[in-house]
């Protein structure tokens, strides 16, 4: 069993950043960690994730303004947030999978979700 743990998030002005933190509790490799979203009334969509040779899978809105990071070893993953736009506004979840076969931005893939941290970009 692997328990994720986010820290961060909050709100933040347009064009402002913020940052979330995710541990996982695990002794096993954790192959594929990162970030999805959901907004109430849709579907959870994948944000950013990367697997254990630093391979990274982006959504179009998050290329070029959100920065995933791993320390492998801690099982933690961060997720940095720039030039923030209300759109961004959304549940941030940690998501987590054990196994090579399973990287990529479709929900199905990922065993293992956090709570959930709330972020906001305010106009």
């Amino acid at each position: 069993q692997v328990q994720l743990v986010e820290s961060g998030g909050g709100s933040a002005q347009v064009g402002g950043s913020l940052r979330l933190s995710c541990a996982a509790s695990s002794v096993e490799r954790i192959y594929c960690m990162g970030w999805f979203r959901q907004v109430p009334g849709k579907e959870r969509g994948g944000v950013v994730v990367m697997d254990w040779y630093a391979n990274v899978w982006s959504a179009t809105s998050a290329t070029g303004r959100f920065i995933i990071q791993r320390e492998f070893i801690k099982n933690i993953v961060t997720l940095e947030m720039n030039s923030l736009n209300p759109e961004d506004t959304a549940m941030y979840f940690c998501v987590a999978v054990l196994s090579e076969a399973d990287c990529s931005l479709a929900s199905a893939s990922y065993r293992y979700w956090g709570q959930g941290t709330q972020v906001t970009g305010s106009s």
